[in-house]
């Protein structure tokens, strides 16, 4: 693929704190496409996607358990995967702004139609249910119903048969929930902490990943949540919680993912820009930089 299409997805109905929704706009004002275009891709912008507004709705309408506003992150996620889908067909490589996490289950809908990896760089396991989320904000909830965890299961909108969890990695992790911990635990995830990363370093953390992402699949979804950086580097996100990547880990560990996983890439999303309480934009341009390290950016 030489071309990537861009797109949008304004939606925090999955989460608590407003601001979300103006991620792609925030990251598209960093300079995405001129970035992308400056190291030899080609862009196309497919503009966003409608989402219902939280404020034209009840959160429990139609949901179940504690999972707020589904009904509407449901059709969200719907469109979102035909347009991912679309992309595909035109053998275009698709970057989905986010929104909040939740968009991940509609990316992977429409992109996993083969055996299909997940590099899930996030502060948060995202392996909550319903029936265990303490917040019933579904930007909790995204792996988990990808991989049909819990109630999840029987959801044909949310769960990706074509995704293993013995393929799925999870790098950064710092913050999880007690019974998301145990589900985890019993899960065939794999699990790099902050803590593997301080004692082997993100090189190391980061190929192993990209082993686990990349055992007998065809390809590799790359799920960017900016939450996994420091709030030092990365004020600007939906639930920041310190003790994140620095600058230099979160692009060493892009730069991995562009020499050892990018030919496999079948889609990106960046999610989780919160302008609202960022710094001068510096969050939405450092997702433009990590999108670039991961598609082909290099010093020399």
């Amino acid at each position: 693929m030489e071309t990537v299409r861009i797109i949008g997805v304004p939606m925090d109905l999955g989460a608590d704190r407003r601001g979300v929704d103006m991620g792609p706009s925030a990251v598209r004002y960093g300079g995405l496409a001129d970035e992308l275009e400056r190291i030899g891709w080609t862009c196309t912008d497919d503009g966003d996607i409608a989402v219902p507004r939280a404020e034209q709705r009840d959160p429990s309408d139609g949901g179940e358990g504690s999972a707020k506003y589904l009904p509407s992150i449901e059709a969200t996620c719907g469109r979102l995967a035909d347009r991912v889908q679309a992309a595909r067909a035109d053998a275009e490589l698709p970057v989905v702004l986010g929104g909040d996490h939740a968009v991940a289950i509609g990316t992977v809908a429409g992109a996993a139609d083969r055996p299909t990896g997940l590099l899930w760089i996030d502060a948060h396991g995202d392996y909550n249910t319903p029936r265990t989320s303490p917040s019933g904000n579904v930007h909790g909830m995204p792996l988990a119903a990808i991989l049909g965890a819990g109630p999840f299961a029987e959801k044909e909108w949310a769960h990706t048969p074509a995704v293993d969890p013995a393929n799925v990695a999870i790098v950064g992790l710092r913050s999880l929930d007690g019974q998301e911990r145990r589900a985890l635990s019993n899960s065939e995830v794999s699990v790099y902490t902050m803590s593997d990363i301080d004692r082997r370093g993100i090189t190391s953390v980061t190929r192993e990943a990209v082993n686990v992402a990349t055992d007998a699949v065809e390809q590799v979804h790359l799920s960017l949540d900016l939450d996994a950086v420091d709030p030092t580097e990365a004020p600007g996100v939906g639930t920041p919680v310190r003790g994140g990547l620095t600058y230099r880990e979160s692009h060493a560990a892009m730069e991995v993912i562009d020499t050892e996983a990018r030919e496999l890439l079948s889609s990106v999303e960046l999610v989780e820009v919160n302008p609202i309480i960022d710094e001068h934009n510096t969050t939405g341009g450092l997702a433009v930089e990590l999108a670039a390290s991961a598609l082909g950016d290099t010093v020399l």
